[in-house]
């Protein structure tokens, strides 16, 4: 956890016992403030996955950019865009992460975007059923790297715009996610009128972290020469799911 070595080097540069007081005094000053923006910036690494070209990177895009791309490549191996977000007055990193839907651009890569993931998002084609039919492959991988069941999952059907190209039923995908304990959206990252539905998928895992959080510190307290981080109670849940 990066609050240790945060803490570690903020001392080391604030010198050795040889300095004065005063200068001791100002040091654990500045610790504080270092500690404190470290609490409140965390970042939440989730990751997209799903079969190529159902819209993870426009996903992506319209999220963190509120755009459609004009134009899109197959993602090679992995990429990743932030976006800073404020939920109940505190400052966090949404970190999403565009995996390749295509195998022979995964292999390499695969074992570093399922390390240390926070969330999950499923993407298919409403438009493509073996997309749909292919989200049990990706469960498996996501389960095969061993990424915890308490680590949360939602359902994205992708390009809802296209109604009259639909091949997946809305009552099929809904039971398919309620199978795996999933969250449903439908939505089209191309619509500028989805925009607002894009931007739940992503802050409600986002609020749901916030809320799970075993470790939500808050204050810094500085008790008797020494930084002591104290537990703040979880807030209750506003996500917007």
């Amino acid at each position: 956890f990066s609050l240790t070595v945060m803490a570690n080097e903020s001392l080391a540069n604030g010198g050795g016992p040889s300095q004065s007081k005063p200068r001791s005094l100002s040091s654990s000053a500045e610790l504080n403030a270092s500690m404190e923006r470290s609490v409140q910036t965390r970042i939440f690494k989730i990751i997209v996955i799903g079969d190529s070209n159902v819209g993870k990177t426009c996903l992506t895009f319209r999220f963190t950019g509120g755009s459609f791309p004009d134009k899109t490549e197959a993602t090679i191996g992995v990429d990743f865009r932030e976006k800073a977000v404020e939920i109940e007055g505190e400052k966090i990193k949404v970190q999403v992460w565009d995996t390749a839907g295509q195998e022979r651009f995964r292999k390499s890569m695969v074992e570093h975007y399922y390390r240390n993931v926070h969330a999950v998002v499923f993407v298919y084609d409403v438009t493509k059923m073996a997309s749909f039919e292919n989200l049990k492959t990706w469960i498996q991988e996501c389960n095969g790297h061993h990424v915890s069941p308490s680590v949360p999952r939602v359902l994205v059907g992708n390009k809802c715009d296209l109604v009259s190209q639909i091949q997946v039923p809305s009552n099929t995908a809904l039971k398919f996610a309620d199978a795996h304990n999933m969250l449903l959206f439908e939505t089209s990252a191309k619509d500028p009128k989805e925009t607002q539905n894009v931007e739940s998928i992503f802050m409600c895992l986002a609020c749901r972290l916030k809320a799970q959080k075993s470790l939500l510190y808050r204050d810094v307290e500085r008790e008797q020469g020494r930084l002591q981080l104290c537990h703040e109670p979880s807030p209750k849940n506003s996500c917007p799911c």
